[in-house]
C-alpha cells in the first residue's frame, strides 16, 4: 500500500529539491560558508511534508503541477529557515536535526543565525520569480507573512519560550501548537488553493483538513519526546520535560493526546474521502505520516 506512496514522496521531494538547487548559489560561491550551511540544512534529509501537500492539494484540481513547484521550494526554505534558528542555543537548543549535527554546531552561531535569515529572504526571493500573475504573488506573499510572522509563527514560538515551565491553560497550548507548528502545515492547503483558483468554501474545507494534519503532527512529536528515540525523530529525546515545555501530554496526559491524534487524523481522512481518487494519494500520505511515527 505504501510502495507507491514512498515512490511518489521520493519523486516529489527530489523535484522541488531541483527546484531549490536550481536556485541557489553554488556552496563554493562567496560568501561559501554561508552557502555551505544553507545547503547542508536544506538538504539533511527531510521528508519534505510541506511541499508535498502542497503539491497534492493542488494537484486535486490542476493536473501540471509545473507552476507551484517554484513554491514548494520556497516554503522548505521558509521551513528549513525556522529548523535552523529552532535548535540555536538561545531557543530550543539541540544539537542534532534529522540524526546529523544542527546547523550551528557546524559552522557556528552566527552562519547558522545569518543562513537562517538568508533562506528566509530566499523564500520570498524565488516567489517573486515565479511565473504567475502579480495579483496570485500579492495572494501568496501575504500568506506567507502571516503565517510566518508575529501573529503567527514568530508569535508561536515565542509563547513556547516564553511559557517554559508555566501552568498554562488549553487554549493557551493550542495557541501555541497551531501557530508555531500547525498554522505552516496549514497553509499550504491555502497557498495551494490560491493557486488553483479555488472557491472559499472548498479553500475552508482544505485549510480544515492540513489543519488537523498539523496539529495532530506537532502532538505526536510532543509524545515521541517521551516515548520515541533517537533513531525515530533524529534528535535529543526528553528535551520537553527538561525544558519544562508546554506540551499536550503534560497538559492533558499521554492517553488523551494519543485520542486527540487520533480524532484529528479521522476527521483529516473523511474530508479527503470528498475527493476520491484525486485524493488518493494523499489519503495515503495522510495515513502514512500517522501510522509511521508511533
Amino acid at each position: 500500500m505504501y510502495k507507491a506512496l514512498k515512490k511518489d514522496l521520493k519523486k516529489i521531494r527530489e523535484t522541488v529539491n531541483i527546484q531549490i538547487d536550481r536556485f541557489l548559489p553554488r556552496k563554493d560561491e562567496y560568501p561559501k560558508n554561508i552557502h555551505k550551511a544553507i545547503r547542508h540544512s536544506l538538504f539533511a534529509g527531510g521528508k519534505g511534508i510541506r511541499s508535498y501537500m502542497l503539491i497534492k492539494i493542488y494537484s486535486i484540481f490542476e493536473k501540471d503541477i509545473q507552476p507551484i513547484l517554484p513554491l514548494g521550494a520556497a516554503l522548505e526554505m521558509l521551513h528549513t529557515y525556522t529548523l535552523i534558528h529552532d535548535d540555536l542555543p538561545y531557543l530550543d537548543n539541540d544539537d542534532f536535526r534529522r540524526g546529523k549535527p544542527t546547523c550551528h554546531k557546524l559552522f557556528g552561531e552566527d552562519i547558522a543565525l545569518l543562513s537562517g535569515d538568508t533562506l528566509l529572504i530566499y523564500a520570498y526571493d524565488i516567489v517573486s520569480q515565479m511565473e504567475i500573475s502579480d495579483k496570485l504573488k500579492a495572494k501568496i506573499l501575504e500568506k506567507m507573512s502571516k503565517m510566518a510572522g508575529p501573529c503567527g509563527l514568530v508569535g508561536g514560538q515565542w509563547e513556547d519560550v516564553n511559557n517554559q515551565g508555566k501552568k498554562v491553560d488549553k487554549a493557551k497550548l493550542a495557541y501555541i501548537h497551531t501557530n508555531k507548528t500547525a498554522g505552516f502545515i496549514q497553509s499550504t492547503a491555502t497557498m495551494a488553493c490560491i493557486m488553483a483558483d479555488v472557491s472559499a468554501e472548498e479553500t475552508e474545507l482544505l485549510e480544515e483538513y492540513a489543519g488537523n494534519v498539523g496539529l495532530s503532527f506537532q502532538i505526536v512529536d510532543d509524545i515521541l519526546d517521551i516515548e520515541g528515540t533517537f533513531q525515530e525523530r533524529g534528535k535529543t529525546i526528553g528535551k520537553d520535560e527538561e525544558a519544562q515545555k508546554v506540551t499536550y501530554p503534560a497538559l492533558y496526559g499521554l492517553q488523551e493526546s494519543k485520542n486527540q491524534v487520533e480524532q484529528l487524523m479521522q476527521r483529516a481522512k473523511d474530508i479527503l474521502n470528498k475527493y476520491h481518487d484525486k485524493a488518493l494519494m494523499l489519503q495515503r500520505f495522510t495515513d502514512y505520516l500517522y501510522l509511521s511515527r508511533w
